[in-house]
Parts: C-alpha cells; structure tokens; sequence
C-alpha cells in the first residue's frame, strides 16, 4: 500500500510540474507573439506598427498596455532626435553668419588701409530649394573719404547648360543691370536669384563702376558653396 500511495503520489506532482510548464511556455509565446504584433517580421519591423485595439482582443491586457508605453516612448525618442538635429542645423548656420559679421566687424575697427573702394567679403551660396542660390557682398571705402561713393555694381552669372557654357547679367525686376550704391565706409547687400533646371553655376562676378564711369573700378568673383 505504502508503495502504490508513493507511485500516485509522485505520479500527481509530475503531472503538476509539466501542466506548470506548459502554462509558462504559452505565457512566454504569447510575449513573443506581442512583440511580433509591435514590430512586425521581416521588412515591416522598421515601421513599428501597433495597434493596442486588435492586441487587447486576442492578448493579455495588461503585456498590451505595457507594449503600446513602450512603442510610444520609441516614438517620442524618435521625435525629439529629429527636432534636436534641426536645431543643431539653424544653430550652425546662425554661427557661421555671426562669425562673418564678427570677422567684418574687426577689420572694420583695426581701419581699412585700403584707398577707394574693395571688396571685402563676396559668396555664393546654393540653397537647399534645387535652382536657388544666394549671394553677399560687403564693400569697404578706405583711405581719405571726402563724401559718399557713388557708382553702380553690376552682376554676371556664369552658367553651364549640359555641354553649352555662357554668362548672364542679374538683373532687378525692373529690368535694370546695374545696381545703384551709396555709401561712406561700407555697404552690405544679400540677394538671391533662380536659375533653369538642370543648370549649374559655375561662378558669379561683381564689376564695380564710379558714377558715370565706363571702366570697372574693381572686379570680384566667387564661386558656389553649400
């Protein structure tokens, strides 16, 4: 009898011990199957799709609800990255705009040796918008200054169409080409200009005329920077 009451008995807690595993394996597969419901398998995992309605209907409640935290704060984290890098970008390029003014600012102050007119600082730039670039030019007016220059700046554009080269004068929108400039010790202009698809700017060129000059006094060319 002992011996028949000990065979039960250890036939109970075996049979105990695999419904207990059993239990916690279907537990474990049900996790497995949440995740793949959140991630997604194969080429879907990158969209992180889920959906906390269709997941509370065939799974445990309380993995799904712990799950969709989870894949909410991803997104946040993912958002915030984003944000930060723009800000990173703007900061950046406020930088490069202060340090241009900075570097003006002191050869401003140490004094222009320079007699007449020059060009101090003349860039290209090509915008983020295909087709759109911007220009600036600062001129400085050294030496002895009996008054104001006065003159006239005009603008040539050098552009490369596939294989055909040519230059173009920038004009205003009333049609002029030459741009009226007055000024004592210095003059800062920012502009920009369009040009064709699937043209490119090689360089632009900056003449500088007296009033009522013929003659370039001074000529400046840059080249395109992004």
């Amino acid at each position: 009898m002992i011996v028949i009451i000990g065979g039960v008995l250890l036939g109970m807690f075996g049979w105990g011990m695999h419904e207990v595993g059993k239990r916690d394996a279907i537990e474990q597969q049900e996790r497995l199957d949440l995740f793949d419901d959140a991630s997604g398998t194969g080429d879907d995992k990158a969209s992180y799709v889920f959906d906390p309605g269709v997941c509370r209907q065939t799974k445990k409640q309380k993995l799904c609800g712990e799950i969709g935290d989870l894949m909410q704060q991803l997104q946040i984290n993912s958002t915030a990255s984003e944000n930060l890098a723009e800000q990173v970008k703007v900061l950046t390029s406020e930088n490069d705009r202060l340090k241009e003014k900075l570097v003006f600012l002191q050869h401003l102050v140490s004094g222009n040796t320079k007699t007449g007119v020059s060009v101090h600082q003349f860039t290209l730039k090509e915008m983020q918008t295909p087709g759109h670039y911007r220009y600036a030019l600062t001129l400085l007016q050294g030496g002895e200054k009996d008054g104001n220059f006065t003159g006239n700046l005009r603008f040539q554009v050098k552009l490369l169409q596939g294989k055909l080269s040519k230059i173009i004068p920038l004009t205003t929108k009333y049609a002029k080409r030459d741009f009226s400039v007055s000024f004592k010790a210095f003059h800062r202009m920012e502009e920009s200009f369009k040009v064709p698809p699937d043209t490119v700017v090689e360089q632009i060129q900056v003449q500088i005329f007296k009033s009522g000059g013929t003659k370039a006094i001074v000529m400046e060319i840059a080249h395109p920077s992004s």
